[in-house]
């Protein structure tokens, strides 16, 4: 793009990038979505926590629908992944496959990224279209009441977790990934109070044996109905980071009431941001952080037809 900055450049096209480019394109600004593809949304076979679905929808035909809306009203929407940005005066400049991007704002909704369990990339696709392999317990733990539950996790994260799924179905096992678990005494006790069994590591899913997933573990191979991995994630902030936002030590961007950045003109809203990983949350803090954008945009122009 040469010429004018456009008004807004929305990096990331998950549920929080396309519902702020629906906002941004229906206030008239003009903008470009830049998305790399890899939402996590898109790898959700189902979801059943969305309202007004209820049968449920898939990751990709919310991503679809939502990206049909927002082309609607004039966003335009690229493929590619931005790979570096920088900021000179009051402009910004992202550098990506398709060339160079000057906005005067920029949304970065480029959430995180699950770290997988030990497991072949094939049978890992397979496990997860199938609801063997499953990494939201608020999205889905519905899904597995009184079911066989693995939970792959050694600290008090996957403790949490574990916790959180005997809410849902008391056969839960707690299998280290790497070695024997190294839990301290109240970790230890709240899975022993609970009735949750631990099992040492190391675990490999080797198998989907008709609808249940196989786990090689130091006990030997177990079947579960399903599996949570819940070994943490990588936060995408690499961006935020290079244009000196203030990052959270967790790696999340830092963000005030308006998912406004520490950047003057650089918002953030979605998973990379700290707070509840859901689609409904992402949603509704891309509402805020897209009106926030067309009002932060008017103080210095007018913005009028």
């Amino acid at each position: 793009m040469s010429g004018n900055p456009c008004d807004c450049l929305v990096i990331g096209g998950g549920p929080a990038g396309l519902t702020a480019a629906i906002y941004l394109a229906r206030f008239h600004l003009s903008l470009k979505v830049i998305d790399a593809g890899d939402s996590r949304a898109a790898l959700i076979p189902c979801t059943h926590n969305h309202a007004g679905f209820p049968e449920g929808i898939s990751g990709t035909d919310l991503i679809a629908r939502m990206k049909e809306q927002a082309q609607k009203y004039g966003a335009g929407i690229e493929s590619g992944r931005v790979m570096r940005i920088a900021k000179d005066g009051d402009i910004f400049e992202a550098h990506w496959g398709g060339g160079t991007i000057r906005a005067r704002s920029v949304l970065l909704a480029t959430g995180v990224s699950n770290r997988k369990p030990p497991m072949d990339e094939d049978l890992h696709a397979d496990a997860l279209a199938r609801g063997l392999i499953r990494y939201c317990p608020i999205c889905d733990g519905y899904e597995v009441t009184d079911k066989k539950v693995g939970v792959i996790g050694d600290d008090s994260h996957g403790v949490a977790e574990a916790v959180f799924l005997r809410g849902y179905t008391a056969d839960i096992t707690f299998i280290a990934p790497d070695a024997a678990h190294a839990l301290g005494r109240e970790d230890a006790k709240r899975l022993k109070d609970l009735g949750i069994t631990t099992v040492d590591g190391p675990c490999h899913a080797v198998a989907i044996d008709e609808d249940c997933i196989v786990v090689d573990t130091a006990k030997g191979p177990l079947r579960f109905d399903s599996v949570y991995p819940a070994l943490g994630s990588d936060i995408h902030s690499d961006l935020a980071g290079s244009l000196g936002a203030e990052l959270a030590e967790t790696g999340c961007i830092i963000i005030d009431d308006h998912q406004r950045t520490t950047v003057p003109g650089l918002y953030a809203a979605g998973d990379v941001v700290l707070g509840l990983d859901q689609i409904s949350h992402a949603m509704g803090a891309a509402g805020i952080a897209a009106t926030t954008i067309r009002n932060d945009l008017a103080k210095g122009k007018p913005l009028v037809r």
